[in-house]
């Protein structure tokens, strides 16, 4: 049995590119209040493979061997928040994860609209 570690490599290439795609790295919308968010995913990759092939005199024994593997690691790192025609990106805080980030969305999102707004009027 030949082993054909290329067909391998590329059904595995392909399987990770209909995983990997816009929709994936910018997630769905939700309402939070007056605000829409999407969340920013990061998508990390990896695989690789082998193959080998040995005998042993001794037993008249040979054979062949090979695989091939792939991982992903999907992690949030943050927001897209709009409101009005205002749009920010709010990184999560990996120290207190999202519930404290969802607490502080309204509250942050008004302070930099304010911040904003106070610096174009100064102009």
């Amino acid at each position: 049995m030949e082993l054909k570690i290329d067909e391998l490599l590329n059904k595995v290439t392909d399987h990770i590119e209909k995983m990997v795609k816009t929709e994936t790295v910018i997630g769905d919308e939700f309402k939070l209040g007056d605000f829409s968010c999407r969340p920013v995913i990061k998508v990390g990759v990896g695989f690789g493979s082998g193959m080998g092939q040995g005998e042993d005199p001794k037993k008249k024994a040979a054979g062949t061997g090979g695989g091939a593997g792939a991982g992903i690691g999907i992690a949030p790192i943050g927001f897209l928040v709009a409101k009005g025609g205002e749009i920010s990106f709010l990184n999560t805080d990996k120290n207190k994860g999202l519930s404290g980030l969802f607490e502080k969305v309204p509250d942050l999102m008004e302070k930099m609209m304010e911040m904003k707004k106070k610096k174009e009027e100064g102009e």
